[in-house]
């Protein structure tokens, strides 16, 4: 899928959900404001960036987010989510002191644990990071790419002190859950939906 196809499924996700995207980064920006005053900033972000995170994730499959279940996105599971997200910020940091471009590399690896914790929580803290190093095998340059596309409407935020930003934060979040969305493919049917949908042709 190319990159305008990734924007014009994002903006079709986004269409009749402003409101709530444009709500969910407001709460988003003014808690992780908050936490970023705080001692603790540091490590419990990465938590509300899962949460964030899954709102999108909602929108993209065609449901309706809730306040309710970003908060049950981030406390279920909420050892392991924590792990991680310190993991993958260490893990990057570390990096980083080869010099700065091994740590943005790595960071790119590291871009899909926050949504496989979300689809696949039976793994393990090191599992979800390995499993997006692997989903990022070959992808790297493409999310840079894609994230790089948006510039312009960066720049535009800035000239407006920030306010299209309420336009611009849920149209690059919403694409790049759809460049998740086309790495990890489609969606497993249940069982008893495929047993449904199966066809059966009559014995001759």
């Amino acid at each position: 899928m190319s990159r305008t196809e990734l924007k014009n499924r994002a903006k079709q996700s986004l269409n009749g959900n402003w409101g709530t995207a444009i709500l969910g980064v407001v709460v988003y920006m003014v808690v992780t404001s908050i936490l970023s005053s705080t001692g603790v900033g540091a490590f419990v972000t990465g938590l509300v960036a899962v949460g964030y995170i899954s709102l999108y994730l909602v929108l993209m499959r065609g449901g309706n987010p809730s306040f309710e279940g970003c908060i049950s996105a981030i406390t279920e599971n909420i050892g392991t989510k924590f792990i991680a997200t310190l993991l993958v910020s260490l893990y990057t940091f570390l990096w980083s002191l080869l010099f700065i471009i091994p740590g943005i590399v790595k960071s790119y690896s590291y871009a899909m644990t926050p949504y496989i914790l979300l689809d696949r929580p039976e793994l393990s803290a090191t599992e979800a990071i390995k499993e997006s190093e692997k989903m990022m095998n070959g992808h790297k340059m493409d999310l840079f790419i894609l994230e790089l596309s948006f510039i312009g409407w960066i720049f535009l935020s800035v000239l407006t002190c920030g306010a299209l930003i309420l336009y611009v934060e849920p149209y690059m979040a919403a694409t790049k859950t759809a460049f998740y969305l086309e790495l990890k493919g489609p969606d497993p049917v249940p069982e008893a939906e495929a047993e449904e949908q199966q066809i059966y042709t009559p014995e001759a």
